[in-house]
C-alpha cells in the first residue's frame, strides 16, 4: 500500500506498537525515517534502530524503549502535513509539553530537534512533536 504521508505512517506505526507493548516495530525504509529514528535515539525515546536490507526498499526496525512497563514515548503528534505546512523561524520554535517534549524540524541543515535548531539559528518546517 502506497501512503501519501510517510511521516504520519511512521509515527502511527510507533504509536500502535507502543500501545501493543511490542519490543520493536518494522517500518518501510527511507532516509527521512532513518533521520527521525536517529533523533529519537539521541533524545532517548527509543533503544535502537537498524536498517534491514531486503527488497524492494528495505526495512527500518525500531526497538522501542520502556521503563517499568511504561513507554518512554508518551505521545506523538504530526504537526506539518502535506495539506497544511507549518513553518517557523528560529525565534518562534514552540515548546512541547512545557519543555518536556521535543519538536522535530526539517531545516536547511537537515533534520533537527527544536533546541538544536535554536542553537544553530535556523528555522524550518515542524514535522512532529514527541513527548
Amino acid at each position: 500500500m502506497k501512503t501519501t504521508d510517510p511521516i504520519a505512517d511512521y509515527l502511527t506505526r510507533i504509536r500502535n506498537a507502543l500501545k501493543a507493548n511490542k519490543t520493536f516495530v518494522d517500518i518501510p525504509f527511507s532516509r527521512m525515517k532513518w533521520e527521525l529514528s536517529r533523533i529519537l535515539l539521541e533524545a532517548y525515546y527509543i533503544r535502537d534502530f537498524v536498517h534491514i536490507d531486503e527488497p524492494p526498499q528495505g526495512t527500518l526496525r525500531v526497538y522501542l524503549k520502556y521503563s517499568n512497563g511504561e513507554p518512554a514515548i508518551r505521545g506523538l503528534k504530526r504537526i506539518s502535513r502535506p495539506g497544511l505546512r507549518q513553518h517557523v523561524n528560529s525565534r518562534s520554535i514552540p515548546r512541547v509539553n512545557n519543555g518536556l517534549g521535543t519538536p522535530i524540524l526539517t531545516t536547511s541543515k537537515g533534520l533537527m530537534t527544536g533546541n538544536q535548531a535554536k542553537r544553530a539559528g535556523v528555522g524550518g518546517e515542524i514535522l512532529a512533536e514527541i513527548w
